[in-house]
């Protein structure tokens, strides 16, 4: 981004968006639990601690009438330092997928009976992102055969336990846990949590796998596809192909990431057919045949249907 996005007092700056974005649909999304702890939602605003470098940012976003989104940093932040300013940037852009160009999937969608109804009723809603590998890991385990609104319960109690607080203008912001602080810990501290025996030797392996230098975005990047991410992730324990691809999709950015196997997408597959019943796994690959490249995205947006 250049420096004339800078708007004095140099505190605030703007990024440009895609026209396929939309910011109340993303906002919306992002407003589906009340409990989410890593950022809060105000008057049409997101407010949200970002770690940036060996510095932590804490910004307002919203959306200027030229479809653009405003950060403005908080605090004691007038004079952001270079790195960090890039760093919010970076993190901003991947967190709403700014970068992916939707026009050839929204073309693709138009003939197709499930992903039509999807992009006109959610048009501009981007694949909200996990940007740290930590953090998406976790999410996907937490939310291994419960409901959303107990896995959310279960991330708060993890954060707010584990994580960073960051003071800022009266508000507690925090920071998810990173790798080294959940890898010091035993398997009976993360049961206080009262999450289960598994899903706490879990979250300590994956730590310990990453502060080893054994798993890194880099390296699941570098493999090239979902496929191959797949297959590095599903070595892991507690880590099976739905996570695997869940990281794939919201962490990785990889197009062609396919839960197949979610019951998410069987049900809003079923809601949008009107069928009796959930589709078999032959049907869902069927009607999915013609989503090449663009299974991520089409995922996302059937799972709109269910919130």
């Amino acid at each position: 981004m250049s420096q004339d996005l800078w708007k004095e007092p140099r505190n605030e700056l703007e990024l440009e968006t895609p026209q396929e974005f939309d910011y109340a649909e993303n906002l919306n999304y992002l407003s589906r639990s009340p409990n989410e702890c890593l950022f809060r939602l105000e008057n049409g605003r997101i407010y949200k601690a970002i770690p940036a470098g060996g510095e932590t940012a804490v910004v307002e976003i919203s959306s200027t009438p030229e479809n653009r989104l405003l950060i403005r940093f908080l605090g004691e932040q007038a004079a952001v330092s270079e790195g960090m300013r890039s760093e919010v940037i970076r993190y901003v852009r991947d967190w709403f997928d700014l970068d992916t160009d939707l026009a050839p999937f929204y073309e693709l969608a138009q003939s197709d009976p499930l992903l039509e109804r999807a992009v006109d009723t959610y048009y501009g809603l981007r694949t909200i992102g996990i940007p740290d590998l930590f953090e998406a890991i976790c999410w996907g385990i937490l939310g291994q055969q419960i409901n959303l609104t107990f896995a959310y319960t279960l991330k708060r109690r993890l954060v707010e336990t584990y994580g960073r607080p960051v003071e800022c203008e009266g508000e507690t912001y925090w920071i998810f846990p990173t790798p080294q602080t959940i890898a010091a810990l035993s398997v009976e501290e993360l049961t206080t949590l009262r999450m289960t025996v598994k899903k706490c030797e879990y979250l300590i392996g994956v730590a310990r796998l990453i502060i080893r230098g054994e798993l890194s975005k880099e390296q699941l990047l570098a493999a090239g596809d979902s496929k191959n991410a797949e297959k590095i992730l599903v070595k892991i324990r507690g880590i099976g192909p739905w996570t695997a691809n869940y990281v794939a999709m919201r962490c990785l950015r990889f197009p062609t990431a396919f839960p197949i196997d979610d019951v998410g997408l069987h049900n809003a597959i079923k809601y949008l057919t009107g069928a009796d019943r959930k589709p078999t796994k032959e049907e869902i690959l069927k009607l999915s045949a013609a989503w090449t490249n663009w299974e991520s995205y089409a995922t996302f947006y059937l799972w709109r249907f269910l919130y």
